[in-house]
């Protein structure tokens, strides 16, 4: 049903949710993105191990971004950590999108990746709307139509009875 009637431009269509060509590419879209995390993630694990330099070093240069002295501080303190948990965490939530498990909980963590990404090129010289805000797209993507539960784990996750006690859980799935 058109939500505008006096517009000329729109007919009437629909967005069923529910069909197998929305299920379909959902599902696609899930497993490509988790693809590309995946793969960013393994190899530099497959690189530098849980010792990747660069992601500390990236903090570090971000002194004039909307984030201020945040990112630096993180770079300086905590550059033991961010040196495992960039590798690690991109693959592990490449991982869960690719099978569809906690795939909420997956992209929550993406987004706070592709947010950094994005702020952290404060230049901004292919624009706002670029790459790193595309992959902040997809992530939210995700989390607003629970995309695990289209040919995904989560579709079955959701049915056991640990998440039938626990309804809350199914924030973190779907």
């Amino acid at each position: 049903m058109s939500y505008q009637a006096a517009n000329p431009l729109a007919d009437e269509f629909e967005l069923e949710l529910g069909g197998a060509w929305t299920a379909c590419w959902l599902a696609f879209l899930r497993v490509v993105t988790g693809w590309w995390f995946f793969h960013a993630g393994v190899t530099k694990l497959i690189e530098d191990g849980l010792a990747y330099t660069y992601g500390p070093a990236y903090l570090r240069q971000m002194t004039g971004t909307a984030l201020g002295p945040i990112p630096v501080l993180m770079g300086e303190h905590l550059g033991w950590l961010i040196q495992a948990m960039v590798p690690l965490g991109e693959t592990l939530i490449g991982l869960g999108l690719m099978v569809g498990a906690l795939v909420r909980l997956a992209s929550v963590f993406g987004v706070f990746f592709m947010a950094l990404f994005w702020i952290g090129n404060a230049g901004f010289g292919h624009g706002l709307v670029n790459s790193d805000f595309m992959g902040l797209l997809l992530f939210m993507t995700m989390i607003v139509l629970a995309t695990g539960r289209y040919y995904g784990l989560d579709a079955i996750i959701e049915k056991t009875k640990l998440v039938e006690r626990h309804p809350k859980l199914r924030y973190l799935l779907g």
